[in-house]
């Protein structure tokens, strides 16, 4: 069985970290240094665990009193198909209306639209390229 936790220690999010840097880094290619970022220290991140250790990870962060921005959801390769995603964005909007956020905002990887628009996120943007993957912005009312 898996279980989402907030990262609440410095090795918690060096757990988040480790599966980011297996997942954007290692699998997709993306810069080490574009990865882990300014915002990493400020972000609440998110952790799911199974009896093995991390295998999944996502962050947010406040934008303004009202807006989060969801980032960095990720599943290792093995973990996927697994529903992991929705725990991982189910806990982030949870904490997102806990805290008062009522609109969350995210930049999902082209192939993940479908994810994001199943779970009632729209787009609000063209394709763009970010880290050389391309991107579309979406949002949800929380």
């Amino acid at each position: 069985m898996s279980v989402v936790k907030i990262a609440t220690s410095d090795h918690d999010r060096e757990e988040a970290f480790s599966v980011r840097r297996k997942v954007f880094v290692e699998e997709q290619g993306v810069p080490l240094s574009l990865e882990l970022d300014e915002h990493d220290r400020s972000a609440v991140h998110f952790v799911v665990y199974s009896g093995n250790g991390p295998i999944g990870a996502g962050r947010i962060r406040e934008i303004n009193k009202y807006i989060g921005k969801v980032e960095r959801v990720c599943v290792m390769k093995d973990f996927r198909g697994q529903h992991l995603g929705n725990l991982i964005m189910n806990a982030l909007e949870e904490y997102a209306k806990s805290t008062g956020i009522e609109k969350i905002v995210l930049n999902a990887q082209s192939y993940a639209v479908p994810f994001y628009e199943k779970l009632g996120y729209t787009i609000t943007s063209p394709e763009f390229m970010d880290a050389d993957i391309p991107h579309r912005a979406m949002e949800k009312i929380v």
